[in-house]
Formats: C-alpha cells, structure tokens, sequence
C-alpha cells in the first residue's frame, strides 16, 4: 500500500508540474533585484537559496548565496542548488529564460511596466510560494501610499502641473517616454513628463529637445558624483531652462527605487511627489 501511494504521488506530481509549491519548504532562486525584493517583502527569506550578484535589498539579500550575475547566471551552480522555483524578469533574460526551461526547471518571469502589472505579479508570486495573505496585505498598504500621493497632487492642478525631465543618463542624453513606469510615476505624482509624447519606455534626446520643453524640475535617475549637478548647469543652453535656473536638479533619489518596479516604487513615487511640490509637503507637516 505504501508502494502503490508513493506511485500515485509522483504521477500526479508529473501531471501537476506546480504541485510542489504545496510543499512546506520551497527552494527560490531570484535573478532579479526586484522580483527579490518582492519574495523578501513577502517574508520568504528562508525559502531563498540564491540570488544574483545585483540583488543588493533588504540586507539580508546580501548574505544569500550567489548565483552569478542579472544577465549571466551560474548555470552549474543553479543546478547544483535544485530549486523549485527560479524568478527571472523580460528581455534582458530572455534567453537565460529559454535555457533554464529547456534545462527543465520552473522559470517564473516578473515584468511589470506599471503598478497594475505590478500588482498582479505580487498576486501571482504569492500563489506560488502560498504567501496570499502577504501578498493583500503588501498591495493594500502600497496602494494607500498611492492614493496619498494622488490626493496630494489633485489639490495642485489648478496651479499647473510641474514639467518634469527625467535623465536615466547622460552621454547619451536618455528619458524615458510615454509608456515607461517612470511615466506613470510622474503622472501619479501630479507631473507631466516632457517626453510623454514619445511612445517607446526609453528613448535618446538631444540637449536642444529639452531646452524646448523647459522642464520646471529635472531628476536623474543614475548614481552622480557630486558634480554632476554643476555639469548639467553648464550645459550650453540650458542656463534659460526653468529647473536650472530655479536650482531644481535633484540627484538625491536612489536610482534603485526609480528603476526596480518593485515593492519601493511608492516610495519613488513619494520622493518624486516631494520634489515636484516640496510646499505642499511642508504645508502638512
């Protein structure tokens, strides 16, 4: 009898390839910043083995055994460590993607290009690892954050929404367009993005583009030493734009929350909110 029940689990574990994510202990690997950030706010440290070399948030992601780099993963070293489950991210993994699955391994990707999205893959990643009730928790506290800051920026549109031009880097001079998340940060943040009229996520402008859409404030969203900001005023030209001119730089943000679609991007968004209209900040403080 013990035989034949022994038998029957594996087959339905053959027909169910996602059975064993009811097991009490789940093996994860991430190669994904965000998607680690995701697993650890979903209180699954102890279920993750490994990590790629770029998962440097909470902490404790930095004492988690490595598994090679975002776009060069240590296959060997993966295979060695058997996970039941591998989170990877979109295109730039693609083909690690490809090679993980032919290997035969469960390969989950998170790519979210916006709150819903991410959101959905919150939900999604907590069916896996059974950490739904996490998972609503997480979501519910985010979209309050949200909601915050949406209501903040409402009561500033009748004085006009603050142009914003965000520099994701510098040589060449790169923003990201209409359907980027930084985007839909600005937007939810009470700004208008001055390259929200182009539609690909990130795309190369010239200096002459933005001294034509003179943004009221400028972000930049990539780690600058101390002079970058004196760089970017000596720029020709840009000494008429408003944000130069009014002293509205702001390379204080960390680039990770602005560009890891993960569980900090409300707090990218409150950051963003607080450079857009820093009196209404001081007003409620």
């Amino acid at each position: 009898m013990k035989t034949s029940g022994l038998i029957i689990s594996l087959f339905f574990c053959f027909l169910c390839p996602n059975s064993w994510a009811h097991a009490k202990n789940i093996r994860i690997i991430s190669l994904a910043p965000a998607t680690t950030e995701i697993l650890f706010a979903l209180g699954l440290d102890e279920d993750i083995v490994a990590v790629s070399q770029f998962c440097d948030y909470p902490k404790a992601a930095l004492a988690k055994e490595k598994a090679g780099t975002f776009s060069a993963p240590d296959i060997e070293r993966i295979i060695y460590l058997k996970p039941d489950i591998i989170f990877c991210t979109g295109l730039e993994q693609a083909e690690t993607v490809h090679r993980l699955r032919q290997l035969g391994f469960n390969v989950y990707v998170s790519d979210p290009k916006n709150f819903e999205e991410l959101f959905s893959s919150i939900s999604t990643i907590a069916e896996y690892t059974h950490k739904d009730t996490a998972a609503q928790i997480l979501i519910a506290k985010m979209k309050k954050r949200i909601e915050s800051v949406r209501a903040r920026a409402a009561r500033k549109v009748d004085g006009g929404k603050q142009k914003v031009f965000i520099e994701i880097w510098h040589d060449p001079l790169i923003t990201a367009g209409r359907t980027s998340f930084l985007d839909e940060l600005i937007t939810l943040a009470g700004g208008e993005n001055i390259a929200g009229t182009i539609s690909s996520p990130y795309s190369i402008v010239s200096p002459e583009f933005v001294i034509t859409k003179n943004p009221d404030c400028i972000i930049l969203a990539y780690m600058r030493p101390a002079q970058v900001c004196e760089t970017i005023r000596n720029r020709l030209g840009w000494q008429k734009v408003s944000a130069v001119s009014a002293n509205r730089i702001y390379g204080d943000i960390d680039p990770n929350i602005l560009l890891r679609c993960g569980p900090r991007a409300t707090e990218a968004l409150e950051d963003i909110s607080k450079r857009l209209y820093p009196d209404e900040i001081s007003s409620k403080n």
